[in-house]
């Protein structure tokens, strides 16, 4: 009887090690990103409708979603966990020296940075991310639509979208156009809406390799129906899945 019952546990251990998790079979199940949005300054009421829009994201598209604005999160072994840090509609300075060595040190490692609007009006001081992010937020004009022309119908974050893309949103200036340190993506037509500071060359998308990892840049998310626009939340995917290195993209700065 013995020897019966020790063969039937085996038989259980057996069938319950054999039957992993399906998400074991599909390593990109396991990737996770890092949501971040904190603030110092203006904050955004956007912001829960980006979390919620980046965790349904996640769930059609097989990554996790954390959601912090805890500063602490900042350190190289929290940090290594993830594919990608995404910085939605943060404001203001943010982190301590420590908290800034472990974000360069996970871009340095080949992590992926997504910024979405205010991350360029975030840490000012700090010229090594205004390099990360591209640029700095200079001014905005009122929320009003404008024509939006792709540069790159190539990208996964601008390849479904229309040459023209008609939409509303709060269209920033930057302090400086940061084409020829970026791959832009996208610009924005100031003919077509009032407020644009920058002229015939105003980028308003663009990546770029940096400093050994990946970052990807839009300037759309003010707005609440932001993350409920299916063409954005499209663009948004798309910069997401570069930055987490899970699609490949040509994000020289030839243009």
């Amino acid at each position: 009887m013995r020897r019966i019952a020790l063969s039937v546990l085996v038989l259980l251990w057996f069938t319950a090690c054999s039957k992993s998790p399906s998400s074991s079979n599909n390593p990109m199940s396991q990737d996770r990103v890092l949501v971040f949005s904190k603030t110092t300054g203006f904050r955004h009421d956007s912001i829960p409708d980006g979390i919620a829009a980046i965790q349904q994201l996640g769930g059609d598209n097989q990554f996790g979603v954390d959601a912090s604005e805890d500063v602490a999160a900042f350190s190289d072994n929290n940090l290594s966990q993830y594919k990608a840090i995404i910085f939605l509609n943060t404001t203001g300075d943010l982190f301590n020296d420590g908290q800034k060595s472990a974000l360069q040190h996970y871009i340095q490692s080949g992590g992926g940075f997504v910024g979405i609007h205010s991350a360029s009006d975030t840490e000012h001081n700090w010229v090594w991310y205004g390099q990360l992010v591209g640029s700095f937020f200079q001014s905005h004009p009122a929320i009003q639509s404008a024509s939006i022309q792709i540069q790159d119908s190539a990208h996964p974050s601008t390849s479904g979208l229309p040459q023209m893309w008609q939409r509303t949103d709060e269209w920033y200036n930057f302090v400086s156009n940061p084409r020829g340190s970026v791959h832009v993506l996208a610009k924005i037509d100031e003919s077509t809406y009032s407020g644009g500071t920058m002229g015939a060359d105003h980028p308003i998308a663009w990546c770029q390799t940096y400093a050994g990892g990946r970052s990807w840049y839009t300037a759309g998310g003010h707005t609440k129906e932001s993350y409920t626009e299916k063409l954005f939340v499209q663009h948004l995917l798309g910069g997401i899945q570069y930055a987490m290195g899970r699609v490949t993209a040509d994000c020289t700065t030839k243009n």
